[in-house]
């Protein structure tokens, strides 16, 4: 018989997936647990939404804040605007026995900001005039000489002034400063600089302008120190390196590189260390000594807006002392307001854009 050969192809193994990849099957289930176990928790969307609005709630409540402040400011001292206007702030009543401006009589209902508001411009002048070079000074060391290792331990140094409690600088001033300014510095001033009446000696405690001034500028030094800086770091390093290659020094290369380009925004950190320095309270009462007058000199004593309000409101002897102190608060809360707004909005014309440092 003739031999009946059965051929059959040899069986193929089927092929293995490569390396580091799942067969469709298994991704299939991988992926049905996965949604799974998202439907076993439920619609997020509903989560989502009320975390939304929760932020959105916190944003708002410091619109709120603000605003339920200026109205209660605004309600208390209706009494004081509805009797004396806008010539609160620049009028005076004049004794007519002697013939003196009287600014701030509380027994006999006579009230005038003037000396406050003169109390306060002079102070945080002076603060201004001391701070600020120094800080610049500070920033320009710190961005472009200081050696990178002493960098950070400086900077952290001079950022720790402004974590100091406001009474701590009061009472170093009382105990320390006004001392060394009343046996020293003031008699130097009196000597060379008496003459144009500015600084007279018609106050031998120490207290006065001067002090004020002096302890407001060591305050507000980290502020524009750091806000100067950070301006200053936001100015591009080709900026510098074109000023170097046109053959320009180091102070050349700051002055017209650097400084010319940061100048919005030191600006801006000035006009927000004045913010600073015109609402200080603890440290200005200690040391500017309370006296509701106007004085040339700038050793005598004097007041500011914040003072008369944290000695007196306490202590208020009727309802128009109460709102006429009320007053003075809400003016100094707008002009609080007005000065940062604008001192944030020449810091941020000039910081936009440029990435965030380390330092």
């Amino acid at each position: 018989m003739p031999e009946i050969s059965n051929s059959q192809a040899p069986v193929q193994p089927e092929p293995s997936p490569p390396d580091g990849q799942q067969p469709a099957g298994a991704a299939a289930a991988e992926g049905s647990a996965i949604r799974q176990f998202l439907l076993l928790r439920g619609n997020s969307a509903i989560a989502d939404r009320g975390f939304h609005w929760l932020m959105v709630l916190c944003a708002l409540s410091i619109f709120g804040i603000v605003a339920l402040i200026a109205t209660e400011l605004v309600v208390r001292s209706h009494l004081a605007w509805s009797q004396f206007g806008l010539g609160f702030f620049f009028k005076a009543f004049i004794d007519p026995y002697s013939k003196l401006p009287m600014y701030w009589d509380p027994v006999n209902g006579h009230f005038s900001a003037l000396p406050f508001v003169y109390g306060t411009l002079v102070s945080s002048f002076l603060a201004l005039l001391l701070a600020v070079p120094l800080a610049i000074g500070l920033a320009v060391f710190l961005t472009e000489m200081c050696p990178r290792m002493l960098r950070a331990p400086l900077a952290f140094v001079t950022e720790l002034l402004a974590a100091i409690p406001s009474v701590i600088y009061g009472l170093w001033a009382v105990f320390v400063l006004v001392p060394l300014l009343r046996e020293h510095v003031n008699p130097w001033l009196i000597k060379l600089l008496g003459w144009t009446g500015l600084f007279n000696d018609d106050n031998p405690t120490g207290l006065g302008f001067v002090s004020a001034g002096v302890i407001l500028a060591i305050m507000i030094l980290p502020i524009i120190s750091s806000l100067t800086r950070e301006v200053m770091n936001a100015v591009p390093g080709s900026q510098r390196e074109a000023v170097l290659a046109l053959g320009a020094t180091r102070w050349e290369m700051i002055r017209m590189g650097v400084l010319r380009n940061a100048r919005i925004g030191i600006v801006g950190a000035v006009i927000l260390g004045l913010g600073r320095a015109l609402g200080e309270t603890m440290a200005v009462t200690m040391v500017i000594g309370n006296t509701p007058q106007i004085q040339r000199s700038l050793l005598a004593s004097g007041s500011s807006m914040a003072s008369v309000i944290a000695n007196e409101y306490a202590e208020a002897s009727g309802d128009l002392h109460l709102s006429a102190l009320t007053e003075i608060g809400l003016a100094l809360f707008i002009v609080t307001i007005i000065v940062n707004a604008l001192a944030r909005l020449l810091v941020w014309a000039v910081t936009r854009g440029a990435p965030a440092q380390v330092h």
